[in-house]
């Protein structure tokens, strides 16, 4: 059976297991592992706390720092209330396509890579390769947050990763953060026509969105030069308000969710440290000096570091060679990528499908894709060969 053949098996298989971020992954973790040690693997399966979610991390090669890490996450998103043409986890081909949940994004690029493990066990490596399948990354990076911090830690960990999303091969050096934010206010109620009688929640949410605004402005004249993002500077998005009952009750509850989508970290820690202050210094003792029991408090839905494009990166230098890619490009979508590289790792993100296809119905991959990338891992087989 060809690695093509192989490959387009494993899809299948994988595709199968429907690992929507709020269901198990474990099981297609085990079919995962069993495959990667029987190619001669050392594999770890990684549980979190509820043991419901793992992530998978394994090794062929020599047991020594550097090499490279193969990156994809396992969990893939909901298909209620699309108009699928068919079951979105029975994969089905039509005209060089494969179709189904998860063919693109991401368990194509895992399906090559395990279909490459016998390959590289059978060679004579130079250099460790290794393959890392993460959970939940959908819903906020959260298995790679955690395998982030264990390869931080351990002497041995790789030099290089390929985050495989779907880029259609193109190489991507860069894309921006992720922040989300949940900020709840609770006030004192009461009756709207005694306004100075109570703490309107409402009213400090939405003097808190005021000023995250004015930090939207001044964002704007913080672009890195020459910023190759669109837009070039970090953003600020105000994605939900609610509060309140009625108009004749001073609200007592109120909630914000915003995000920020930041090009550098310094802009990060811009925003959070003048968000903070503002409400440590004015808006909270404000409240409190109405309501000794008022509160400000802040939910960190996610953040994920952005991958930021350097002028030095032997990943980016690596899968040029490997792929004869001239360049390497910018998106707007967010990765694991720079979780990777905020702990050493030289880091690009490439692999096979379009982003087009991600998360709609009917997702598929072509064919020709897959080939393209196993294409991609062969080089990397020769590339970590010894020879002579």
């Amino acid at each position: 059976m060809s690695d093509l053949e192989t490959t387009r098996e494993i899809l299948g298989s994988l595709i199968s297991h429907p690992t929507v971020s709020s269901e198990s992954n474990l099981d297609l973790m085990w079919v995962m592992a069993d495959r990667l040690d029987r190619a001669g693997a050392r594999v770890e399966v990684m549980k979190d706390a509820s043991g419901a979610k793992a992530n998978l991390f394994a090794t062929i090669g020599p047991d020594e720092p550097g090499g490279l890490m193969l990156s994809g996450h396992s969990d893939v998103v909901p298909v209620e209330d699309q108009p699928w043409s068919a079951d979105p986890f029975a994969m089905w081909e039509d005209d060089a396509r494969l179709f189904g949940r998860g063919t693109c994004d991401m368990k194509g690029f895992i399906a090559a890579c395990i279909a490459m493990a016998p390959t590289f066990a059978s060679r004579q490596l130079t250099r460790p390769i290794h393959f890392a399948f993460t959970h939940d990354e959908e819903i906020g990076c959260l298995g790679a947050q955690t395998l982030a911090h264990i390869l931080r830690d351990r002497e041995v960990r790789p030099g290089l990763a390929i985050v495989g999303e779907p880029t259609s091969m193109r190489i991507i050096e860069g894309h921006k953060g992720c922040c989300e934010y949940r900020v709840t206010f609770t006030g004192r109620e009461g009756h709207g026509s005694r306004p100075d009688l109570g703490v309107n929640a409402s009213e400090y949410a939405t003097r808190y969105v005021t000023r995250l605004l004015e930090l939207r402005e001044a964002l704007k004249h913080r672009a890195p030069p020459g910023s190759r993002f669109e837009p070039p500077w970090t953003t600020i998005n105000i994605g939900r308000m609610a509060g309140g009952h009625a108009p004749n009750i001073i609200c007592g509850h109120a909630e914000v969710e915003w995000e920020m989508r930041p090009v550098q970290q310094t802009d990060a820690d811009f925003v959070k440290r003048s968000i903070r202050d503002y409400v440590g210094d004015i808006l909270l003792p404000e409240m409190q000096a109405g309501f000794p029991e008022a509160l400000i408090s802040t939910e960190v839905l996610g953040e994920v570091a952005g991958l930021e494009p350097m002028d030095q990166n032997a990943a980016r230098y690596l899968v040029s060679e490997l792929t004869g890619a001239n360049g390497a490009d910018l998106v707007a979508f967010g990765t694991e990528a720079g979780l990777f590289q905020e702990i050493g790792m030289d880091v690009v993100v490439c692999g096979p499908g379009s982003i087009e296809q991600a998360h709609k119905p009917d997702e598929f991959i072509e064919i020709g894709q897959l080939a393209s990338c196993l294409d991609m891992l062969h080089g990397l087989a020769d590339r970590f060969t010894a020879h002579g």
